[in-house]
């Protein structure tokens, strides 16, 4: 994009609140390695009209705790083993998107969620994104804005 003088702007998701939450669970997943006796588990809702399982939000989540816990070699949506990140997925109603990554063991759990309203904040985070990008020469990503 430089070569012509231009700028591109480019994010699996746009929305900003999605972003922060990536920033948290990959954080927490550090933070939860050395700790086996913690399992951790993805579930995520969406409207019935969404085609792809798991959504590409999901598979943006789970590739961040897999690179970030060792003990947990791949992800799988039908597959619950010792070293597979099991996401569930749920399509129900009109859900915007809502995705929980939660860590159990014998004692306790650990969950963070993130849960959209509605689509505003996808639009509002490419507004946010187009404004920051104005004048700017190069490639960018939400790691940038944020």
């Amino acid at each position: 994009m430089s070569a012509k003088n231009g700028g591109l702007f480019h994010a699996t998701n746009f929305s900003l609140g999605v972003n922060l939450f990536f920033k948290v669970n990959s954080y927490l997943a550090e933070l939860m390695n050395k700790y086996d006796s913690y399992n951790v588990e993805m579930e995520e809702i969406h409207h019935i009209h969404k085609l792809d399982k798991p959504s590409g939000t999901a598979i943006s989540l789970a590739n961040q705790v897999l690179d970030k816990i060792e003990r947990k070699k791949n992800w799988s949506i039908t597959d619950n083993n010792s070293d597979t990140l099991f996401i569930k997925d749920v399509r129900e109603g009109e859900v915007p998107g809502t995705h929980i990554i939660k860590y159990t063991s014998a004692v306790d759990d650990i969950e963070i969620m993130h849960k959209a309203h509605n689509r505003k904040g996808f639009a509002l985070g490419a507004v946010i994104a187009a404004e920051y990008i104005k004048g700017k020469k190069g490639i960018f990503t939400m790691n940038d804005l944020i």
